[in-house]
């Protein structure tokens, strides 16, 4: 399906959260402003987009909810209405974008926005090659992590683009809003990979060293080493 990015579209702008192209993200709605956007969203072309809140920018006086300069739009793929008058939906990413204006926030924000296209940053052969290790230590980190995403890790097996793929992991696999954020941001896929994989190879080790301090002890005890 081809689908025409407006150059306008209604934004959700979310604490610690950066949404990536390609990612499915669950989101439920039940704020009375963001009851209004979807109603508004579904009845024309389902698109909005989700920006990260910028914790520093938050310090600026007379900034309302201050969004990062990189969002992603997204489509509504299922959307459930409930009796309260909530709804739940899923929202696939489709592409980056950057807010270029702030267009009105009542009676939700309307943002004003510019597609941003990734470059490859390397031949095709070096991004793989790269996909291929983060694959490699994404499976060893859930072998270190008692509470690892299985599900996810395997799926990501099939994933056999390296844009798509960094992204999503991203997405679903990274804790740190703030790397997050960067790696939203970053329009050199090649980079973007390199810089998954040093976060990546640094928790492998903090788990390493975590193990070989634990010994044995259950988690409850680990302060007794």
């Amino acid at each position: 399906m081809e689908i025409t990015l407006p150059d306008e579209v209604p934004v959700m702008t979310l604490p610690n959260t950066a949404f990536f192209p390609q990612a499915l993200m669950p989101l439920h709605i039940f704020e009375p402003r963001y009851r209004a956007m979807l109603r508004d969203v579904l009845a024309t072309n389902r698109l909005f987009a989700v920006a990260g809140l910028d914790p520093v920018a938050m310090n600026d006086p007379g900034r309302f909810e201050p969004p990062h300069r990189v969002a992603t739009v997204g489509i509504i793929r299922a959307c459930q209405k409930n009796a309260n008058g909530t709804s739940n939906l899923l929202l696939q990413g489709l592409c980056r974008v950057e807010i270029t204006h702030i267009l009105r926030d009542e009676p939700y924000r309307r943002i004003q926005i510019r597609a941003l296209a990734s470059e490859a940053g390397a031949s095709e052969r070096e991004n793989q090659a790269l996909r291929r290790e983060l694959a490699r230590l994404l499976n060893l980190k859930l072998k270190l992590t008692a509470d690892g995403s299985k599900e996810m890790t395997s799926f990501l097996k099939t994933v056999d683009d390296p844009e798509a793929f960094v992204d999503i992991a991203a997405f679903s696999l990274c804790e740190d809003a703030q790397l997050k954020q960067k790696l939203l941001e970053t329009l050199d896929v090649h980079r973007r990979l390199e810089l998954f994989g040093v976060r990546l190879r640094r928790e492998i080790e903090e788990l390493k060293l975590r193990h070989k301090l634990q010994g044995s002890l259950p988690d409850d005890r680990i302060s007794e080493n």
